[in-house]
């Protein structure tokens, strides 16, 4: 005998809930060719106080620009430009 099927209605969402809309990505609009780790204002925008870095979802980067971003961030901590943790 199937599983009871009561609550499967619940968990669907509700039509009049949307999605927000994707943030575009800011480098994609600037048409960047490449990220340098030594740019720590552009990096510092990406981080949070407590020193992460911001996800995807977050930020609205592309995938491409995420890695970017991520390799040039820990190149900037080990040279210390950028803390690894907060103050």
């Amino acid at each position: 005998m199937p599983p009871s099927r009561k609550g499967a209605s619940a968990k669907r969402k509700s039509t009049k809930e949307r999605k927000p809309k994707r943030k575009s990505c800011s480098m994609c609009a600037e048409k960047l060719t490449a990220l340098d780790y030594k740019d720590t204002l552009r990096l510092r925008r990406f981080i949070t106080e407590r020193g992460k870095i911001v996800p995807r979802r977050i930020s609205g980067n592309c995938a491409k620009h995420q890695r970017w971003l991520t390799d040039a961030v820990k190149r900037a901590r080990v040279i210390a430009l950028l803390p690894f943790t907060a103050e």
